[in-house]
């Protein structure tokens, strides 16, 4: 399967936006030069209902890219002494994080991609 989505989604309390955002930006700066990587979104809710109010959206070109960019991601929270897990308690920001396939590269009749 080619055409992996890292999409995750954020409800981020107003005071620590900023540092928020500063945060992803850093880690996407870091996305955007490995291999594997063709486009990211980085988005803000401006209306509607729902309970999440930032979203990140990477595409990779493949499982085998996502998969060496989360340890590469991981390195680079480790060498700038950032812990996501700790921030997140820290300033109240709760996640969805999930990879998808887009809907047409996944075979119907195929059992459903195993979640990781």
């Amino acid at each position: 399967m080619t055409g992996v989505y890292r999409v995750d989604k954020f409800v981020v309390p107003e005071a620590a936006r900023t540092e928020f955002w500063s945060q992803v930006r850093r880690t996407h700066a870091v996305l955007r030069t490995l291999p594997g990587f063709v486009n990211d979104k980085l988005l803000e809710q401006i209306s509607g209902p729902g309970r999440f109010n930032a979203v990140t959206i990477v595409e990779w070109s493949s499982e085998d890219a996502l998969g060496q960019a989360k340890t590469a991601v991981e390195k680079s929270h480790r060498d700038a002494g950032f812990q996501p897990r700790e921030f997140f308690d820290r300033v109240g920001i709760q996640s969805d994080l999930a990879n998808y396939a887009a809907v047409g590269s996944v075979n119907a009749l195929s059992p459903r991609p195993e979640y990781r």
